[in-house]
């Protein structure tokens, strides 16, 4: 791929997790502030991995907004397409997390900063000096960000970048699912590499049979790589044809799955990285779903997602320790 001054270029949200904690003395649940959004996250992990990431979006000029720069910043993401809005506070959720370490979110949104970002506000610079341009679902869902959204992935298309996209959809945050669905599906549409969950792919195709949904979203959008995340099942990627699966990694020390589907992307992105996108053999996707269901098992150990994301020598390690048993 073209030599360019970042590997990636990430729009979207970035906000506050509000996640369980414990029990006070009183027996008030405990809330901890983790810095979150999903394609954040993403870029937490291949700034782990090495790879020259910057992102794109806008948080409230408050204090959490602060904590948001400096979190990024923190893990190695390049922070000068980040935006601070003196009018509207930073988007914050609230997190339940249930036994099995599965979770609901609360949306306190209405508006947040991450969806106040204008077509005018957006680097083009930035998308056009980058390999890979990645965004979801939850950037579409008002008409401004909306505009900047559909803006930043021409100037990706334009700049010949790779445009990589995962719906991530969080149905709470929608005020017709209609909407949800239509907005899904432009992203399909001008995407190189999908990243979807399971119950995604039901809702966009009403098929139970994963093989069969991924092969109707391939084939209607003509999408090169689809990689489909099916939580303790592992995940399958279908490329050129092949239907390629990986195998999980069940943690029995799991805490809760906040940003496994985000590392399990940034750990695929990596690969697409390191060897193109054109001429990927069935053994690179097989390792590559492997590292990266690896990766998403060992985040699940960790309370948020941004700030502890595993480098390449933990997820190494499981994948030998695994090996051998």
């Amino acid at each position: 791929m073209t030599e360019r001054k970042y590997d990636i270029t990430a729009l979207g949200e970035l906000l506050i997790d509000f996640t369980e904690n414990g029990i006070s003395q009183q027996g008030n649940v405990l809330l901890e502030a983790n810095p979150g959004g999903a394609p954040c996250n993403v870029l937490a992990m291949l700034a782990k991995l090495g790879k020259k990431s910057a992102f794109i979006g806008k948080v409230g000029q408050d204090r959490f907004g602060s904590l948001l720069k400096e979190a990024i910043e923190s893990v190695g993401i390049h922070a000068e397409g980040l935006i601070m809005d003196k009018e509207v506070h930073t988007t914050l959720a609230f997190v339940h997390t249930y036994p099995d370490g599965d979770r609901d979110f609360s949306f306190y949104r209405n508006p947040g900063a991450d969806m106040m970002l204008k077509r005018e506000e957006v680097p083009c610079d930035i998308i056009m000096n980058s390999r890979i341009f990645h965004f979801g679902s939850l950037s579409f869902t008002h008409a401004g960000v909306r505009e900047a959204s559909m803006y930043a992935i021409q100037c990706a298309k334009e700049a010949g970048a790779l445009v990589s996209f995962d719906p991530n959809l969080r149905e709470p945050l929608w005020n017709d699912l209609k909407d949800a669905k239509e907005a899904i599906g432009y992203g399909m549409a001008c995407c190189d590499i999908l990243k979807i969950s399971d119950n995604e792919l039901i809702f966009m195709t009403g098929e139970t049979d994963y093989d069969k949904g991924a092969f109707i979203l391939q084939e209607k959008y003509k999408i090169p790589l689809v990689c489909v995340t099916l939580g303790k099942e592992g995940s399958r990627a279908y490329y050129k044809g092949m239907k390629i699966i990986g195998k999980p990694f069940v943690q029995e020390n799991t805490i809760e799955t906040t940003g496994a589907g985000d590392t399990f992307t940034g750990c695929m992105l990596d690969m697409v990285l390191e060897k193109g996108l054109d001429c990927l053999t069935e053994g690179d996707i097989r390792r590559m779903l492997l590292f990266a269901n690896a990766g998403a098992s060992l985040v699940t150990t960790k309370r948020g997602a941004l700030k502890v994301m595993p480098d390449r020598e933990e997820i190494e390690e499981l994948l030998e320790k695994i090996g051998n048993n």
